[in-house]
């Protein structure tokens, strides 16, 4: 494939330098370095994916909730037993 295209992108003077020295660094030229790093973000999510996405979050929050609920039942009740027991052995 050609690549004869070109797009022209401003920066500063640092901005080039930290973007020379990392496609160096990844053994990239800056064109490479320029695509790859274009083809790796991704668009804002259509409405109905987020929407989706937070009713998931929502139901997986309940849940948690709920374990948690269930967890500090079983803790006061322990808590009791423990404190049942050492009162009959004068612990406390």
């Amino acid at each position: 494939m050609r690549r004869d295209r070109r797009i022209v992108v401003q920066v500063t003077e640092n901005q080039k330098r930290a973007i020379r020295k990392n496609a160096q660094r990844l053994g990239l030229s800056v064109s490479e370095l320029m695509r790859q790093a274009a083809k790796s973000l991704v668009p804002a999510r259509d409405p109905e994916d987020i929407a989706g996405l937070l009713d998931r979050v929502k139901a997986s929050t309940r849940q948690a909730g709920a374990a948690l609920d269930e967890t500090a039942v079983f803790v006061a009740e322990s808590n009791r037993r423990i404190e049942a027991m050492a009162t009959r052995k004068g612990i406390l």
